[in-house]
């Protein structure tokens, strides 16, 4: 029974690989994170097969956890009125006590709920509810995975159905949720974190999507060279890198609805068509994009220290960069400073 995770780089073919894996004769749970996502799989599902065929069974991972798991398993006993995204638990409370996981209004901490159900045991439930109805789970975007939320798809490895995972470590942006220490450094160490699927049994696959079909040869040697991610391409040439350095060239891309500008925070502030670096993950329709390069990451471009970014500034910038199809366009934060609405 084949249990595996592929780690991936961008642009290598993850939601292709998911889809062309279906079998029509294998009940499939295809989990995934963000809604964006979801909506990516079944597009992608139906382009295939014409439609969602009644086997392939697709959720957002919370929807899974309270759907699937939660809400049939404990959702009775313990009166749960649904899941709070604003709260954050009440602090020093025991495992043991009902404060631990809901508010006051009964509803169930949305960083605790796949908590609660290995703190009660009730994993050997979930798993033998996927026993029943799939032949295989396959998750995807398992970077995303954090805290209570890691363990709990750890756990649910173990059900006896084939294992696909499919992730990219690097573009760790977001996390499903956070819960105090717990984790908190799962994502400090690439080959430990690797270390984490293989005692669960799972096997680390790193060859199957090593190559970019997104980006060119020379944006993933930029990648590889300057913060140390290595990704490579499967295109002998193709578009560039280019470091803006005009005022006029800057305002020009700036107001071309074409290209799109990827500003490290607050694009929403910049009247031209815009996304953050981190929020740009999952888009596969950019040509080119201008990346903008905000204080500090300007400096260390200068300094030739990319790599010295903090980790989830240099997640980011990999994932803006990594966006493009055409020309990655790097332009200084100083060209459109004075450009954001107040």
């Amino acid at each position: 029974m084949d249990k595996r995770v592929i780690l991936a780089v961008a642009g290598s073919g993850k939601s292709s690989l998911i889809i062309s894996s279906l079998d029509v004769n294998k009940k499939t749970l295809l989990i995934t994170y963000t809604v964006e996502n979801y909506l990516t799989l079944r597009r992608k599902v139906a382009g295939r097969f014409g439609y969602v065929p009644e086997n392939v069974v697709i959720y957002t991972y919370f929807q899974f956890l309270y759907q699937f798991c939660v809400r049939p398993l404990l959702g009775f006993g313990l009166g749960i009125k649904g899941i709070d995204w604003t709260e954050i638990p009440r602090p020093k409370t025991a495992k043991s006590s009902v404060a631990h996981y809901f508010t006051k209004g009964r509803r169930l901490y949305h960083n605790r709920a796949s908590k609660i159900l290995i703190e009660t045991d009730s994993m050997s439930e979930v798993c033998q509810r996927i026993e029943k109805y799939f032949d295989v789970i396959c998750i995807d975007e398992v970077q995303d995975f954090a805290a209570n939320d890691f363990n709990f798809m750890l756990s649910l490895c173990q059900a006896k159905v084939e294992v696909l995972l499919v992730g990219d470590f690097y573009q760790h942006t977001f996390d499903t949720s956070r819960d105090g220490s717990t984790r908190k450094n799962l994502h400090k160490d690439y080959e430990l974190y690797q270390k984490e699927f293989e005692k669960v049994g799972l096997k680390i696959d790193l060859d199957t999507l090593v190559k970019s079909y997104r980006c060119s040869p020379q944006i993933c040697s930029f990648v590889s060279d300057n913060l140390g991610i290595s990704i490579e391409s499967h295109h002998a040439n193709g578009a560039k890198i280019q470091f803006v350095r005009d005022g006029d060239a800057a305002t020009k891309l700036f107001d071309d609805a074409n290209r799109i500008k990827l500003f490290y925070e607050s694009h929403a502030k910049y009247d031209c068509a815009s996304n953050n670096w981190g929020k740009s993950k999952g888009r596969d329709d950019y040509q080119d994009v201008c990346v903008v390069l905000n204080r500090n990451t300007l400096k260390l471009f200068y300094a030739g220290k990319l790599d010295e970014l903090n980790p989830t500034s240099k997640n980011k910038l990999y994932v803006a960069l990594t966006r493009a199809r055409g020309v990655a366009y790097l332009v200084p934060h100083t060209f459109y400073d004075h450009l954001k609405n107040a």
